[in-house]
């Protein structure tokens, strides 16, 4: 069936003015890109919102990514040799994932339940060396495949966030904060970003062909999962399955490595 395009609502003129109020006064120059970008406020947030609970007011995250936008516009030095679109695009993501940290939206069991499995895949994986299967942790696990593939489905709206947040427990320690635009960051801090981007980028290359490909493609080439699924002739809910999978084998992997 094919997708029927969902209509965005516009930006209300008085959410502009406050969130430019929020910041000072806007240039002409500022405030033409900011316009020009404004699409790339619906984009981050509506590849989010796939994976969040009907009871999120979406209006209130394109209002908060509108913030991010400004901030991003506002701090962005082109000598990091970093497009401004890229630039944006992270300090929107970054500012609607904080906003939903803030709101402490996922329910405690939840968090609970992506902990525990979190913690069998990273012992799972210690032990063998590698990333391991579905299959493999379903055995662990004691249940079917089936019942594994429904149990990445209901823990995948915390992989979709902890992928910013993969360099600990900390959950203000987020990817989108590895782009410098910081001159008072420490060498300290550069190190330990550094650090990250290794591990992360050293275990993405042992990941299955198909999870790597998946990562590529949502977080780099900006595809939708129904995109993504049309690609490889699966369902979303499959490629949904499989991208929580790689994220969780992520934060697992860097949970022991930042222990060890």
């Amino acid at each position: 069936m094919p997708e029927v395009a969902e209509k965005k609502p516009p930006f209300n003129p008085h959410q502009v003015s406050a969130a430019w109020r929020a910041y000072g006064e806007a240039s002409h120059t500022e405030e033409e890109t900011l316009k020009s970008h404004l699409p790339l406020v619906h984009s981050v947030v509506d590849r989010i919102r796939a994976s969040l609970p009907s009871h999120i007011e979406i209006q209130d995250l394109y209002s908060v990514g509108l913030l991010g936008l400004i901030n991003a516009l506002r701090r962005f030095d082109p000598t990091h040799g970093i497009t401004f679109a890229s630039y944006a695009t992270l300090r929107i993501r970054g500012a609607v994932l904080d906003e939903l940290r803030r709101m402490d939206w996922m329910s405690r069991s939840l968090r609970v339940k992506a902990k525990k499995l979190t913690d069998v895949i990273s012992a799972f994986e210690q032990k063998v060396g590698r990333p391991v299967t579905e299959a493999e942790i379903a055995d662990e696990l004691g249940i079917s495949t089936e019942e594994y593939s429904a149990l990445l489905d209901e823990v995948r709206p915390v992989s979709y966030v902890e992928l910013d947040s993969l360099s600990g427990d900390d959950e203000d320690s987020n990817l989108h904060d590895i782009i410098p635009d910081d001159n008072q960051a420490t060498a300290s801090d550069l190190a330990m970003k550094q650090e990250l981007i290794r591990l992360v980028s050293e275990r993405i290359e042992k990941l299955p062909e198909i999870q790597r490909k998946i990562l590529a493609m949502y977080y780099h080439e900006n595809l939708r999962l129904a995109e993504i699924a049309s690609v490889f002739g699966l369902t979303e809910s499959r490629i949904c399955q499989i991208h929580t999978q790689a994220v969780l084998s992520l934060k697992s992997y860097i949970r022991s490595a930042a222990a060890s």
